[in-house]
């Protein structure tokens, strides 16, 4: 088996910040990096951007160290004003560029904004440890996110004339979970945080794993840019299709002795932690979110392609404790950050009828900073503002997931392909559908060929949306359909997939779909097939993501498939179809389908074709619960 090369490639420092500050800052897409307009710019934009005073500084952290930030003050400055904290490891050379889109409301209402690259990062002193664990506390001389928070507002207070002695911070992705971290030990001044699309568990539901299983592409990728140098490293790969290259890679320990060659310490980590065992749990954060003693508004996307699951934890977590009602979320039709971007009215060639990343920034985060830093304007914001997709629009709840007006329904597997809110009936001499799962044949997670998560062109940001008919009619795929809904169906709440299957290998992955089938006469999108949610089991996790279980061959077993929340409605005219397959490549690993203590150092034998079976008897019923609400909302 010929091994891919590919080869690392460095851009010059300056558009490589650019780059990484879009990523964070003002791009509509977190996770692919866009440079900002060179030039362009409306005189609205030029003259926002213009009006602020830039300051360079190295500000000591408690045990030395020094953190490279950049202050921004407005030049025609007539009161003394609060902070805007951004902390991030992607560089913020180009951070006055978040001022034209993402920035844009709050840089009118008027703050004095700090961008700061985190320890080892760019120019920043220190060590950059990936994701750094909080410190134990019986150790006076360590130093953490929370510390490395703490001193830079402490300094900012004491160094920066005019300040109102009221600081908020905010971040999207890595920048959203150093915000939580400030959150755990908060600095006095620290009066309002909103954490968004920030990761809450690296083994459960975010970026690097889904329930055990590896995010291959992302994991890879994004190891390779974070942790070549202080600054970042893009890989280059000699192939067109991302698909063809991790396949001819062959197992995972092949990318280490080829590309890593034990360097990098986050590969490290994969390879030595495969199971969600204390190297992982200590990572989780919601263990450490036991008080709620700052206002925070949770952000987060329904087609959020890298942090959907962080959310949606961490406002559950805080909300356990919130005794003040200060703890509130928003979840709208986006991907990874894309409510900083000047729409949030598309995501590929869906269409949510209106602006609502603009809709958002105006209506809710910069009034919401107003009201906590400024104490300005009443606070009129629901405890859950959410978007309903295919109604598009947005809806307001006193609780999430909803507690009144809504019935949990189940949508049953059925004979012949069916979908349906009845139960199946005994009698069926076949009550299960078949297929063969080939990890070397994976089905693709979206059409090929499959470019680079981060590089030019890549579309990575939007393929949640892609429809899903691109494999309708690959053997290794089963799918059911309701007939074509007479009225709308509407969920608001928790979704999850029980399956009872079985398979003729040691191990399986479920990849499970909830799918809206569009009508064949629908104007734009006829017989889409847009994916409304989604995840997949490893299957040695189903009863503990501690300690994994070999399947039993041939024996009908259950799997419970977290689909996660949604707010969505199926119309008239519709059709809700759920989709079942075992990979999901490159997006998740090969599963080698037989049972390896260690998949990142399993061999070429360990992967063989399985049959799996997908039961839907009375006794073996397979379903989707759904928590169905009944159509009569409350509207901002």
């Amino acid at each position: 088996m010929r091994l891919p090369s590919g080869r690392w490639v460095t851009r010059p420092s300056t558009s490589l910040v650019l780059l990484l500050t879009g990523v964070l800052l003002g791009a509509v897409d977190v996770g692919l990096p866009r440079a900002l307009p060179a030039q362009g710019l409306s005189s609205t934009d030029s003259a926002r951007v213009a009006s602020f005073d830039r300051r360079e500084v190295m500000i000591p952290m408690r045990d030395g160290v020094k953190l490279h930030t950049l202050i921004f003050a407005p030049k025609a400055q007539t009161a003394n004003l609060p902070f805007i904290l951004t902390r991030t490891p992607y560089g913020i050379a180009g951070a006055s560029g978040s001022f034209v889109t993402s920035y844009a409301e709050m840089a009118d209402e008027g703050y004095l904004f700090v961008f700061q690259d985190i320890r080892g990062r760019f120019t920043s002193e220190g060590q950059f440890v990936m994701l750094r664990p909080p410190r134990d506390r019986k150790d006076s001389r360590a130093i953490d996110e929370s510390t490395d928070t703490y001193d830079t507002i402490e300094w900012l207070l004491k160094n920066v004339p005019r300040n109102n002695g009221r600081v908020g911070q905010l971040g999207v992705s890595y920048p959203g979970w150093l915000t939580v971290m400030a959150m755990l030990d908060p600095h006095p001044a620290l009066k309002a945080v909103s954490p968004q699309a920030s990761p809450a568990s690296m083994f459960i539901g975010d970026d690097f794993h889904h329930n055990g299983a590896f995010r291959l592409a992302y994991g890879f990728e994004y190891v390779a840019m974070m942790e070549s140098g202080k600054g970042v490293q893009r890989f280059e790969f000699d192939k067109a299709d991302n698909y063809s290259w991790h396949l001819e890679s062959g197992p995972l320990e092949n990318i280490d002795r080829q590309h890593f060659k034990g360097e990098r310490p986050t590969w490290n980590d994969f390879v030595t932690h495969p199971n969600f065992d204390a190297f992982w749990q200590r990572e989780a954060v919601a263990q450490y979110l036991d008080r709620v003693n700052v206002p925070t508004l949770n952000v987060g996307g329904w087609w959020d392609q890298e942090d959907f699951y962080g959310p949606l934890t961490i406002y559950r977590a805080l909300e356990k404790h919130d005794t003040k009602g200060i703890n509130y979320l928003v979840v709208g039709p986006w991907n990874h950050g894309g409510w900083r971007g000047r729409s949030g009215q598309t995501l590929g060639t869906i269409d949510f009828g209106s602006a609502t990343a603009p809709w958002f920034r105006q209506t809710i985060e910069a009034p919401w900073f107003a009201y906590w830093l400024k104490d300005k304007g009443t606070l009129t914001l629901a405890e859950a503002t959410t978007f309903e997709t295919g109604a598009n629009e947005w809806r307001m709840h006193d609780a999430w997931p909803p507690k009144r007006n809504v019935t949990t329904r189940k949508l049953y597997f059925q004979p012949q392909g069916k979908l349906g809110f009845d139960p199946p009936k005994a009698g069926d001499p076949t009550p299960y559908d078949a297929y063969v799962s080939d990890p070397n044949k994976p089905v693709p997670y979206r059409p090929r060929p499959i470019l680079p998560t981060f590089g030019p062109g890549s579309t990575w940001s939007q393929w949640l949306a892609d429809d899903q008919r691109f494999v309708q009619d690959r053997p290794d795929v089963v799918a059911w359909e309701t007939p074509v809904l007479t009225e709308d169906v509407t969920i608001a709440g928790e979704l999850v997939a029980k399956l009872y299957a079985a398979t003729t290998g040691s191990d399986a992955d479920w990849v499970v779909k909830l799918i809206d089938v569009y009508p064949e006469t629908h104007p734009k999108l006829p017989g889409y097939q847009f994916m409304v949610a989604n995840d997949v089991l490893r299957g040695r996790f189903r009863n503990d993501l501690s300690k994994p279980e070999a399947i039993v061959p041939g024996k009908a077993t259950a799997f419970t498939v977290d689909l996660h929340t949604q707010n969505y409605r199926f119309q008239k005219g519709h059709r809700i179809r759920v989709q079942v397959q075992s990979s999901w490549f490159p997006l998740i690993d090969r599963n080698p389908q037989t049972f390896v203590p260690n998949i990142f150092k399993a061999k070429a034998s360990d992967f063989r074709a399985a049959t799996q079976r997908v039961y839907r008897s009375p006794t073996l019923s397979s379903f989707i619960q759904m928590s169905v609400i009944t159509p009569n909302p409350i509207q901002p």
